[in-house]
């Protein structure tokens, strides 16, 4: 039994409960180095996790594992609240972490760093930069703060989609005024992202 990847969630391509532990056992690993490999850090704060069908896939199957969910409908509410963070071919979609470790500083820099979702972008070499369309679900952030926790997507051009698989660099970045930062996509993380576009 295997996690399949068919491009669309749906319930008759999830596992079962019982099925998804034991492929659990054996693929836990497997789905931390995927979305490790799939992972940008930002400077020493900001963590861009880029979704893929299999995290999209094993995100489900955890939480209904976790629910105890076996109902079909049920089951649809998971699969419409995550299936939407899977890249539809023509762009990159990411859970963005702001990381801080320490409490009081964390307060204090998601006070200072209000708006820094709409600020993040990519850069396909010889290309403008893209920047984020954030939280499209709901807003993260209100007067005093911005959330640790943001959900972006980047849409690329057609000419930007053929530049990567042609093996363009990326650069991944943030010119807020408080987290100026970018760093270019390591090749083996690339490889992944290249795979999502078609």
């Amino acid at each position: 039994m295997d996690m399949q990847l068919t491009g669309k969630i749906t319930p008759d391509t999830l596992m079962s409960l019982e099925a998804y532990s034991k492929w659990r056992k054996a693929h836990k690993g497997d789905v931390i180095a995927h979305r490790k490999l799939r992972s940008v850090l930002l400077g020493e704060h900001i963590n861009l996790q880029f979704e893929s069908e299999l995290t999209i896939r094993y995100q489900i199957q955890e939480m209904l594992r976790i629910e105890k969910i076996f109902e079909e409908e049920g089951i649809l509410d998971e699969i419409h609240a995550y299936a939407p963070l899977v890249p539809e071919g023509r762009n990159w979609k990411a859970t963005m972490l702001i990381e801080y470790p320490d409490i009081n500083e964390r307060k204090r820099e998601l006070a200072r760093l209000i708006g820094v979702e709409d600020r993040m972008f990519v850069e396909v070499e010889g290309y403008p930069r893209v920047y984020a369309i954030a939280d499209e679900d709901l807003d993260r952030e209100n007067e005093e703060k911005t959330s640790a926790v943001h959900f972006v997507r980047f849409e690329l051009t057609p000419a930007m989609c053929a530049a990567v698989k042609a093996g363009a660099g990326v650069k991944v970045g943030c010119d807020h005024t408080n987290y100026p930062a970018h760093v270019t996509v390591g090749a083996e993380t690339l490889a992944s992202l290249a795979g999502d576009l078609k």
